[in-house]
Parts: C-alpha cells; sequence; structure tokens
C-alpha cells in the first residue's frame, strides 16, 4: 500500500523520490487540471483503475525517446513513401482519447476511465494536452495523446486504425518536438513497441536535470 494519502483540499505531493521501487508515490487527492500540471512538473502521473482510488506514480528509473533519436525502420520509411500522409494536431482530442481507451479495453484492459477522459480534456482546453493524429490515403490511420508543459511532453497513450499508424503519428510528434526544441518525450514505461522507436531508460537523475531544464 502507498505511504502517502492525498488531500483533495490541499494541492501538494510527497518527495518523488520518496515513491515505491514500483514507482508508486501516492494514493487520493484529485484530477483537477491545477494537479495534474503540478503532478507533471514533478515527474508524477496517475494511473489507476476506473472505478478506483486515484493513484499517482513516479518511476525511479524513466522510459524516454529523444526527439532526435526517434527510431524509423527501413519498412516504415518505405510504407511512408507509398502512401499519401497527413498528420494533423489536435484535429478531435476527445476522440483520439476515447479511441485509445477503446482499443485498450479491446486488448489487455485500459485505465482511461470517464473521469480520466474529462480530466485530460480540461487540460487540452488550457493548451496542456495535446493529440496527434495521421492519416494514410484519406483515412485515419492512428493517433496519441499527451501532455506538454515547457519544453517536455509526457506521452500517455497511442492506438491504430491501420497497421503502423501509432507510428506515424510518434514519428510526426518527434519531428515536430524536435523543431520546436523540446527535449524529450517521456514514455514512463517500457513497452517493446517504444524500445522499436528508440525509447530508452534515463535515471531518475538525469530525468530530473532534463525535466527542470525543459520546465525552465
Amino acid at each position: 500500500m502507498p505511504v502517502f494519502q492525498l488531500d483533495k483540499n490541499e494541492l501538494c505531493f510527497p518527495n518523488p523520490q520518496l515513491a515505491e521501487k514500483d514507482g508508486l508515490l501516492a494514493v487520493g487527492g484529485d484530477l483537477s487540471v491545477d494537479r495534474l500540471l503540478l503532478a507533471y512538473a514533478n515527474g508524477i502521473f496517475p494511473w489507476f483503475n476506473p472505478g478506483e482510488e486515484i493513484l499517482w506514480w513516479c518511476p525511479h528509473e524513466r522510459y524516454l525517446i529523444f526527439p532526435g533519436s526517434v527510431h524509423i525502420s527501413h519498412s516504415m520509411k518505405k510504407h511512408i513513401k507509398k502512401h499519401k500522409i497527413q498528420i494533423l494536431i489536435n484535429r478531435d482530442f476527445r476522440d483520439t482519447m476515447h479511441r485509445c481507451r477503446i482499443k485498450r479495453e479491446e486488448q489487455e484492459g485500459t485505465w482511461i476511465g470517464d473521469e480520466m477522459e474529462e480530466a485530460y480534456f480540461a487540460l487540452h482546453q488550457k493548451g496542456a494536452a495535446v493529440s496527434v493524429e495521421a492519416y494514410e490515403d484519406g483515412k485515419l490511420a492512428g493517433g496519441l495523446y499527451g501532455v506538454a508543459i515547457g519544453k517536455c511532453f509526457f506521452g500517455e497513450s497511442m492506438f491504430s486504425e491501420r497497421k503502423s499508424g501509432s507510428k506515424m503519428a510518434l514519428i510526426a510528434l518527434a519531428g515536430l518536438l524536435q523543431n520546436n526544441h523540446f527535449l524529450f518525450i517521456d514514455c514512463q514505461f517500457y513497452t517493446e513497441h517504444l524500445e522499436s522507436m528508440g525509447g530508452q531508460y534515463v535515471s531518475w537523475e538525469n530525468y530530473r536535470k532534463l525535466l527542470d531544464e525543459g520546465l525552465r
């Protein structure tokens, strides 16, 4: 069980370095815009099953993709050349987030419930949550959403309607972030998919330095 119980009426978090080995830091609080912004600014994020109490996480090691180092395979390059690809930003944030939810519910289950959808849409309305959508030959192929603060991007989830749809969205995001001098994409946890795109582990000390630099 987590050590720290958050009060809905008090906007604060414990020191992120006090998180347990699996990254669990605190329980409770709320998903208000101000609390979410404070969390991400300290490397903390919510992750919990819909209908259960809010859990806040801060893994000791972070899995990052550096925008200028995203890996584009030879087959992916051929695929992109073969099709007409169009990338849109914030085409429909609600729809993109909901598609991420539905795809996960169909596969392994999801942490994206109604409460999370409303909370991140509120973040989007404040300009802090962003969606990226990739179209292939005029049809929606995939997308992703995340939180952008300063020069830091915190990836939340992605979906594919067509093969490699989410990869196209991630490649486009990396290019956009690189052009705007963003320092990293925080993937939070390891997956084989993210590893294939150039993800790598970063220690908490190095992550904190990058985070502080990006927020300045």
